[in-house]
């Protein structure tokens, strides 16, 4: 049976488009995909969130316990409310999921997993979690909106009173949380600022309408993802999984492996390919002939290596197809994609491609 969100019955009314993700009925898009990317690079837009998975972690031990679950270290967590980017990993170092981690105290640390893995996801921290103590809760009263633009902070501020909340987020830091009724964090998915919110489920649809009587334009998926891979930015499950490890995936700089003495699940996989170097990596392309870049298209590099796009589409900022593709290490500047049997040339370019709504790639 199809997952449905708090706000499913306001995407219906909006006349949203409503597909399948990872099992939850979502909106790909209300009216235009390219207006509503759009919306987000010039103003702002709110994205429903809420299929991700909010999971807190409790106990003495959490600290400890995140030391050892994740890839990245959460000893870099020293202030309330500061979020650390990380992937959670399995022996061979294969990326299980890649989450945010948000520091609440010693005792209490918030997690956001994504949609279509967060069976798998709860069941792997409830079995590793068992033997530090620590306690998985799944905040399924918790709904998630995505506030992202370059008005998105002062918009989503006008909705909070008094004015020391609202003067609190305005301030906030990037990969930062805070103000109290709501739990606000300056992160995102779209290379815009802007804030993911957490909030009571049964408030979310008021907020929606709120965000929107302030202009803020209602947004879904499909734009979610141009604007995501414009940021550079990985999606699971396309450009990353169990079967690649964060040195082949972009992700290396969300490894630690110092201290030296911290273990953690994979760690002995990974230090072997960091020691070894990695034989594939992931690389951004742009196309330099018309057609649009998609997912498992062959690459293939002049020495006669050959890769595979991971992710690809056309970029309404740039208004030329860019794509994310796994290739052997040390391919050049050129390459060509293997598109319906044509060869088109593609060059490669170091993500991101579009940052606060301008063109990185000349």
């Amino acid at each position: 049976m199809a997952r449905h969100t708090a706000l499913y019955e306001l995407h219906q009314s909006e006349g949203a488009r409503i597909v399948d993700f990872g099992g939850w009925e979502m909106p790909l898009s209300y009216t235009s995909q390219i207006a509503e990317h759009h919306a987000v690079r010039r103003l702002a837009g709110v994205f429903d969130v809420s299929h991700m998975c909010i999971i807190d972690l409790s106990g003495a031990r959490t600290r400890e316990f995140l030391r050892f679950l994740v890839a990245n270290d959460v000893d870099k967590l020293t202030r309330r409310g500061k979020a650390l980017y990380t992937c959670m990993l399995n022996e061979s170092g294969g990326v299980i999921d890649d989450l945010i981690i948000y520091f609440l105290s010693d005792s209490w640390f918030r997690l956001v997993v994504n949609a279509a893995t967060r069976d798998k996801d709860l069941l792997w921290i409830r079995r590793h979690a068992e033997a530090f103590g620590v306690a998985a809760r799944e905040r399924a009263d918790l709904a998630m909106l995505a506030v992202q633009g370059p008005q998105a902070r002062a918009l989503t501020a006008s909705l909070l009173a008094p004015a020391d909340a609202a003067e609190a987020l305005a301030l906030l830091p990037f990969f930062g949380s805070g103000v109290a009724d709501w739990f606000i964090a300056r992160t995102g998915y779209t290379g815009e600022d802007g804030f993911e919110i957490m909030l009571p489920a049964h408030t979310a649809t008021r907020v929606w309408r709120a965000l929107n009587a302030l202009g803020v334009v209602s947004c879904g998926l499909g734009a979610r993802d141009t604007l995501r891979l414009e940021a550079g930015m990985n999606l699971y499950g396309n450009d990353m999984d169990e079967t690649t490890h964060p040195f082949e995936s972009g992700l290396g700089w969300t490894v630690a492996l110092e201290p030296a003495e911290r273990r953690f699940i994979g760690r002995e996989a990974l230090a072997s390919v960091k020691a070894a170097g990695s034989q594939r990596e992931l690389i951004g392309l742009v196309l330099e002939e018309r057609g649009v870049l998609r997912s498992h298209q062959k690459v293939l590099a002049k020495d006669g290596g050959t890769g595979e796009i991971t992710s690809g589409t056309f970029s309404p900022t740039l208004e030329r197809s860019i794509a994310f593709a796994r290739v052997p290490s040390g391919v050049h500047a050129r390459v060509q994609v293997d598109i319906r049997g044509r060869l088109l040339a593609a060059r490669i370019v170091k993500p991101p491609f579009v940052r606060a709504g301008k063109s990185l790639v000349s």
